[in-house]
């Protein structure tokens, strides 16, 4: 198995090492493509302006100056081409990538970009205080990381979906178990904006993290575990549809609403105008045949529908044609 290791703290981060060392446990043909400099907090970004500056640091050792996003592709399209991983390992982060968190996180979009590319991917990172004198517990990750992982990928990991693990805050004899969750919720007003003064009086900014206080988080959720000194185990999908609130706009457009009508209609006047041919691919012809009768009235010159509707439709619109 040939695993490509990528992080968003950059190509000298203990974490990565940890990764590798990770990596390693699983397979012996690990290869490490990460950033040239700090990336967190870039999610998904990818480089189109500027151009991707490569640098061998080492045996099967990269850096990249781009995001990780970036060292994903280089990774899998340039480097190793020859033969694409077969797993994708981001991390391992220092700092949580919980809640919200996923969407501004730079190693979860490692493990994105793998999962968009088809390769198994698994987002690896490691809660701490960062305002505390105590550095990581890796050792945790270390200790958990590759039995867990192994789990994983016996089981399959579904096609655009992602796998995202958090380890707690503790030293590995403290872990309580793992724990299957769902994404959380941080709280927002964590988020502030903190104003300063450079040498010349002149105002800069940055965004920062402030302490508020604690409040318990949804039980089940990434959050949860975390705080419950337990390993979030997180499965995540590309597809960020909301089924439930898609169905209830689609009541709202409706192509039988008379709104939506004078649009089509004007849409196949306007095509028409142009010299164009107009047609429909929907779902309306199928689910009301009655439809393709106002669809003719309005010049349509084709339209799709499905082989259950073909006849009904078909039947419509001879009678629409006929009455013309």
């Amino acid at each position: 198995m040939r695993i490509l290791v990528t992080n968003d703290d950059g190509i000298h981060s203990e974490g990565l090492d940890v990764c590798a060392e990770i990596g390693r446990a699983l397979s012996e043909d690990v290869w490490v493509i990460a950033p040239e400099f700090d990336q967190s907090g870039v999610s998904h970004s990818l480089s189109l302006n500027d151009p991707l500056r490569l640098r061998e640091v080492g045996e099967r050792r990269f850096a990249v100056k781009g995001t990780p996003t970036d060292c994903v592709i280089m990774g899998s399209r340039h480097v190793i081409k020859d033969r694409p991983p077969n797993l994708v390992l981001s991390g391992v982060n220092r700092g949580r990538n919980a809640g919200e968190d996923v969407i501004y996180s730079g190693t979860v979009a490692g493990a994105v970009e793998g999962t968009i590319l088809g390769i198994p991917s698994v987002a690896l990172s490691q809660a701490y205080k960062s305002r505390s004198s105590q550095p990581p517990h890796w050792e945790t990750a270390i200790r958990f990381a590759p039995d867990i992982i192994r789990r994983v990928l016996a089981a399959g990991i579904p096609r655009d979906v992602l796998i995202n693990i958090n380890f707690p805050d503790c030293a590995p004899g403290e872990v309580k178990g793992i724990a299957v969750t769902n994404q959380g919720r941080n709280r927002q007003d964590r988020l502030q904006i903190e104003a300063r003064q450079d040498g010349r009086g002149n105002a800069y900014y940055w965004i920062a993290y402030v302490r508020v206080r604690g409040q318990q988080p949804a039980d089940g959720s990434d959050i949860f575990a975390l705080a419950e000194n337990r390993i979030a185990v997180t499965p995540l999908r590309l597809d960020m549809t909301d089924e439930p609130f898609m169905t209830k706009l689609a009541e709202l457009f409706d192509e039988q609403d008379d709104a939506v009508k004078w649009m089509i209609r004007s849409v196949i006047g306007e095509g028409h105008k142009a010299g164009a041919k107009v047609g429909l691919c929907g779902q309306a012809p199928s689910d009301h045949p009655e439809f393709a009768e106002f669809l003719v009235a309005c010049g349509i010159d084709s339209m799709s529908v499905s082989p259950d509707s073909f006849i009904a439709v078909k039947r419509r619109v001879a009678a629409a044609e006929a009455a013309m």
